[in-house]
């Protein structure tokens, strides 16, 4: 079976339920929440410390939420955006991930990043080094997970999608288009056009089929206003942010439900 093109796969909606300024029970109110609305895909996010807002409030570990999502839901994909490569050894992240993906039923999506925020690094002992170096670090890990998931047994239940997500048109976009499932952008509609080109070059560079990758960004505001414009540069993922601080209100999730339903009708 031929692989579809961008434009011809369905728009997707997720969301990041930020684990920061909240309590446990809230969090898990509002994935049960998200997913009754129909959401496609939960995400939380791989960090120790809130990145807004107070720099010591409440805050949870990333992967030990996926695990419990995982039991709670039952439709909607899982994910952080993004894991950290860089705090856990590539072939201990692969076991996390294939076990979460068993506890879904093959719902986990395996979305990595190279890292960036260095309060993480400074008081859990990793070593901060250059952003040059920890997408090195990424690129060898990759391979590494990959293989990691050969061995376990049992199996991941199905390929795990793979997630990349960052824009570094050098380094970045080159680990996507040999690696990823889905290449997640932290941009504007007009530079997710640009950078997909970019990504499609190095596509064809690798021998990879730009098709294959789904294009993914996250959003913040009115689908009315900008929704047209990031599905017409090639967003078929488009998450929404959702912090506890403010009682993680779903309201916007709706309107971006909505428009999905709309494009796909």
């Amino acid at each position: 079976m031929s692989t579809p093109s961008s434009a011809d796969r369905p728009l997707r909606i997720g969301v990041q339920l930020q684990p920061q300024h909240a309590d446990y029970a809230d969090i898990r109110r509002a994935v049960a929440a998200a997913e009754d609305l129909g959401v496609d895909v939960i995400f939380n996010w791989d960090h120790f410390f809130p990145l807004s807002g107070d720099p010591d409030g409440k805050h949870f570990e990333c992967w030990s939420l996926l695990a419990a999502w995982a039991e709670q839901t039952s439709h909607a994909e899982l994910g952080a955006l993004v894991t950290c490569n860089s705090y856990r050894n590539p072939d201990l992240l692969a076991d996390l991930a294939r076990t979460v993906d068993h506890i879904s039923g093959g719902r986990l999506i395996l979305s990595i990043g190279a890292g960036w925020f260095q309060r993480d690094y400074d008081e859990y002992g990793y070593d901060f080094g250059t952003a040059g170096k920890r997408l090195d670090a990424l690129a060898e890990a990759l391979p590494r997970i990959k293989a990691r998931w050969a061995k376990l047994n049992p199996q991941p239940t199905r390929d795990i999608p793979i997630l990349i997500g960052g824009g570094g048109e050098k380094k970045t976009l080159r680990i996507v288009a040999e690696h990823a499932t889905i290449w997640h952008s932290f941009s504007d509609a007009e530079t997710l056009a640009r950078k997909g080109k970019v990504l499609d070059d190095w596509c064809e560079q690798v021998g990879r089929n730009p098709a294959e990758i789904e294009r993914s960004v996250g959003a913040s505001g009115d689908p009315a206003k900008i929704g047209d414009a990031l599905y017409d540069a090639g967003a078929r993922l488009i998450t929404i942010e959702c912090d506890g601080a403010g009682g993680y209100d779903l309201a916007p999730l709706e309107d971006w439900l909505a428009f999905r339903d709309q494009k796909n009708a």
